[in-house]
């Protein structure tokens, strides 16, 4: 996409601290962090969610994520990320170029991020499955 930002640094055409790069992918530093080493990692071209992603550029995307995570674990010392990914606007994706933030976190960092959780759900799960077509329920005890 010609006018996407991240297309843009994906072809060297916008500023951007590159901390890896591949065939199909890229790991940059982020202008907005939240924390220091905060990076996201990307497809260079022009995927809007992981809906629209071959399986095989996926592969080279988690494939770098991965060699960030370690890199920054080896040199850095950094034992705790989140990797983050909204897909989706009602998934809170506010940049439809698909990507994923490796972010680091520290204790007592102020960053925390609770969901809600619905413990009661559980009881749908055999519906689930069967409306899915696929899976199996495993009765094995719960340790």
């Amino acid at each position: 996409m010609k006018d996407c930002i991240f297309c843009k640094i994906g072809r060297h055409e916008a500023r951007s601290w590159m901390i890896a790069e591949t065939e199909h992918a890229y790991a940059i530093l982020v202008i907005h962090p939240m924390n220091k080493w905060h990076t996201m990692v990307m497809p260079k071209a022009h995927y809007e969610n992981i809906f629209d992603i071959p399986v095989e550029v996926l592969h080279d995307l988690m494939s770098t994520l991965k060699y960030v995570v370690d890199l920054y674990h080896q040199k850095l010392g950094i034992n705790a990320v989140q990797i983050i990914s909204s897909n989706g606007k009602v998934a809170q994706q506010d940049v439809f170029h698909s990507h994923w933030h490796i972010a680091p976190r520290y204790p007592n960092d102020g960053q925390d991020i609770k969901w809600k959780l619905y413990p009661e759900m559980v009881s749908e799960y055999h519906d689930m499955l069967a409306q899915l077509g696929v899976g199996k329920f495993i009765d094995a005890p719960i340790r």
